[in-house]
């Protein structure tokens, strides 16, 4: 039997998709935990009764931005200490290597970007508390794209829920397009930046059977 989200955040109610938003968007061990679907599913799930859409855009903005500030807090009190972490059952260094470059391309707006990429999501505000970025800059784009991010992808499902007749039938579809467009810009990033390997690789494998 598999995993039904649907029914997972029916049983957890507010209290554990507030609880996961807020793990997810700053704990460094919350980054495998639903995000992006889990908001969605929420929406959708509001459109159909299951919760009120009004608590859901007010309270879960506030987890997010929350979840955030505690990965500052935390990046900030350990500092590079957490760079010089070898992979254990619950960190893997890679993952913060990956926000910290990411950060590096894009900056302070990373805080908002981040949000729509997982993984990067939870390691974007512990690298701006090691890099001890400006705490009021980073709280402005924290709230914005906290509000930003969260109100959207549950308005996104809202809007499905209604528009979509017998919506529960689409549901996997709808989730997994959602995850699938979520994990893309990374996918797209690696991809640019290995494009040269990619090619050579590509270039062995004609060759060998010329």
């Amino acid at each position: 039997m598999g995993f039904d989200l649907k029914e997972f955040i029916t049983t957890v109610g507010y209290l554990g998709i507030c609880s996961i938003v807020f793990a997810e968007s700053g704990l460094f061990f919350g980054f495998f935990l639903p995000g992006d679907s889990l908001l969605v599913t929420a929406g959708l799930l509001a459109s159909q009764g299951f919760f009120n859409i009004y608590i859901l855009l007010i309270f879960l903005p506030l987890c997010a931005i929350a979840g955030d500030s505690v990965g500052y807090w935390f990046g900030n009190k350990v500092g590079p200490k957490i760079f010089q972490k070898e992979k254990s059952l619950l960190f893997d260094k890679r993952h913060l290597e990956r926000a910290h470059s990411f950060y590096q391309k894009h900056g302070g707006k990373t805080i908002i970007l981040a949000r729509f990429i997982p993984i990067i999501r939870t390691f974007a505000p512990i690298v701006a508390g090691v890099g001890k970025m400006y705490y009021p800059r980073f709280l402005a784009f924290n709230i914005f794209g906290g509000i930003f991010w969260s109100d959207s992808m549950l308005l996104l499902g809202y809007f499905l829920g209604n528009v979509i007749g017998d919506v529960d039938k689409y549901l996997l579809p709808i989730i997994a397009l959602v995850i699938f467009i979520s994990i893309l810009p990374p996918v797209i990033e690696h991809l640019k930046n290995n494009k040269g390997k990619l090619f050579a690789r590509f270039m062995d494998i004609i060759q060998k059977y010329l």
